[in-house]
């Protein structure tokens, strides 16, 4: 599919995706004044599982799996929404916003490590060097280097494993199922992921409940419906209309998004390292994504949060 220039309509719907991701990570901290992390989670995968079957009811986009796509899509739910959610929720109760968007949004380096053994895509010199950029990044970015302060290293090592498993799903995700598969193949793996948060928080975090508020409500219709099915069903519908590598190269905006919304609600402010960490880690998104146009310019791009 030749890549063709963006309308006005195509640049809009693209900024209203990336807002609606990039703000996620505020409203996670807003939901979690008032529910336990799992418990969170659990009610942003149900409310965008609601939510994504009716986009998918609309656009009458049912029926393009049979049971053992459905089987495996709910499966892979286990990775891209269980541990994912689950591990960034927590982990989002110990740092700010905009540095847990951008532990969370190494994903791309680590699916372009996994492309070789997984999808047989090998890596060329602009992507091996942005992954090296990359990893230095998140070393200024979690104030190892001193000079700053700290964020808790086990709240790094939960961000660090919600992108590698988000990585690993996005990877099977994208080797199991074609481009019109993927509106219907992503019901059933948030289906799967709610099931195994459900499990989660029965053994993990059965008390205390919920505490309804205004404040969890709108943070569970965000993340759910704006956030997950309003989000994703833009992201499908730009994927037939441009080239994939294109459409992901400008996801580094997300984390942008994600530390102007702290900035503005929570006052977040990065050291000198940690601005250079941000600065790093970004150029390294992009270098990562706009790599794979010369390895695999019609690929499947990965879904996002």
């Amino acid at each position: 599919m030749a890549d063709s220039p963006w309308s006005w309509r195509t640049r809009l719907l693209f900024l209203v995706q990336v807002g609606c991701w990039g703000l996620n990570y505020p409203f996670v901290v807003l939901g979690l004044g008032s529910a336990a992390p799992l418990w969170l989670a659990f009610l942003r995968t149900g409310t965008g599982l609601i939510a994504s079957a009716a986009v998918v009811s609309v656009v009458g986009g049912w029926g393009a799996l049979d049971r053992r796509g459905r089987r495996d899509a709910a499966l892979l739910g286990l990775l891209n929404a269980t541990a994912f959610f689950g591990l960034w929720f927590w982990a989002a109760g110990f740092v700010t916003p905009g540095i847990a968007a951008i532990l969370v949004y190494t994903f791309p380096l680590w699916v372009a490590l996994l492309s070789l053994p997984v999808l047989g895509v090998r890596l060329g010199p602009v992507q091996w060097g942005s992954v090296a950029v990359g990893f230095a990044g998140v070393v200024l970015v979690s104030g190892a280097t001193g000079g700053s302060t700290p964020i808790p290293l086990v709240a790094a090592l939960a961000l660090g494993l919600a992108a590698i498993a988000w990585a690993v799903g996005t990877v099977l995700t994208r080797r199991r199922f074609h481009r019109d598969q993927m509106l219907e193949a992503n019901v059933y793996q948030l289906l799967g992921g709610t099931a195994g948060l459900l499990l989660a928080v029965a053994v993990l975090e059965p008390v205390p409940l919920p505490r309804a508020s205004p404040d969890l409500l709108l943070s569970v219709l965000w993340l759910g419906v704006l956030g997950t099915a309003v989000a994703y069903s833009i992201w499908y519908f730009l994927l037939g209309r441009t080239v994939a590598a294109r459409l992901s190269a400008y996801l580094f905006l997300v984390p942008v998004v994600a530390l102007a919304a702290s900035a503005a609600f929570f006052g977040e402010r990065l050291s000198a390292a940690q601005f250079g960490g941000v600065a790093l880690v970004l150029l390294s998104i992009y270098g990562v994504s706009r790599g794979s146009r010369e390895l695999n310019p019609s690929d499947e791009a990965p879904a996002s949060v």
